[in-house]
């Protein structure tokens, strides 16, 4: 998959070149030495003192690593929840296989991925759901990459018809099944999550989730995620990934010929119709 990346960027107020000359007389003054520390507080290189606010996350480096074009473009491919070997990720983003290797090593470095070591092989994964889910945010709030080929065209129906947001079911399948259960009172929207009722417990035990198991996972049962492409919720957490992983066992979902792009069968559209009662899977 080609990513290609819009470098165009609006002039920012203040930036290197725009800055307004100082007023005759001001410069130095305490008011000044202010206006400068406030300005500088969030990532300036080199910055000490005053700018540093002990106990405040350095988010920084993190923000840096994802910068990036062919980082980002790594990482965006690692949303698909698999783990990915080198030289795929460097076809991807569009490197070489030695500047790859020096992104994957700095992605390491940051915490970002995790590697999987297979005889000579090494394959890539996002380090866990935090990751993801940071990288899910960004997207909600960036813009587009531009469409310029027939082949992206299609690759960005396949991802907003169905899709892996890491390991839940994103896209136009994935919401449509959100709205059902809450629509048949299978899920109890809630600040900050979703409540699963009874019935909501039994229509997933038909399908093949081991419910109580899921809700002893290490992690947030049953959030809501907002999706980048549609704007509306699809289900995520633990459950969203035990669901997705029963889809994906009975063929209901197949993995699709673009990354991270899921294809739903005849067999699961029925499924999902029957168990769920999602009316809008045509």
């Amino acid at each position: 998959m080609s990513v290609t990346h819009d470098r165009t960027h609006a002039a920012v107020p203040g930036a290197a070149g725009d800055a307004p000359e100082p007023e005759p007389g001001t410069a130095g003054t305490a008011g000044n030495a202010e206006i400068g520390r406030n300005a500088a507080i969030g990532g300036s290189a080199g910055v000490q003192g005053d700018a540093e606010i002990a106990g405040d996350a350095d988010i920084a480096p993190v923000a840096a690593l994802i910068a990036d074009g062919a980082r980002a473009a790594m990482l965006t491919a690692l949303l698909d929840g698999r783990a990915l070997a080198a030289g795929e990720l460097a076809r991807i983003a569009g490197v070489s296989a030695p500047t790859a290797s020096s992104h994957l090593a700095r992605l390491l470095d940051g915490g970002l991925v995790t590697v999987v070591k297979q005889g000579r092989h090494r394959y890539y994964r996002l380090s866990g759901p935090d990751v993801a889910r940071t990288l899910e945010v960004l997207a909600r709030i960036s813009g587009r990459v531009a469409v310029r080929s027939l082949r992206q065209s299609r690759q960005a129906r396949l991802l907003r018809e169905a899709r892996s947001c890491y390991d839940h079911l994103a896209g136009r399948v994935g919401v449509e099944l959100y709205d059902a259960l809450v629509r048949e009172g299978r899920l109890v929207e809630a600040d900050g999550g979703c409540l699963l009722t009874a019935s909501g417990a039994d229509a997933l035990t038909e399908l093949g989730v081991d419910v109580e198991r899921v809700r002893r996972a290490r992690r947030r049962f049953a959030p809501d995620c907002l999706d980048w492409l549609e704007r509306r919720p699809h289900l995520g957490g633990a459950l969203g990934a035990a669901v997705l992983d029963r889809l994906l066992a009975r063929e209901w979902l197949v993995r699709g010929t673009a990354p991270r792009a899921l294809r739903l069968t005849g067999a699961g559209r029925e499924g999902l119709g029957r168990i769920f009662g999602c009316k809008d899977l045509s």
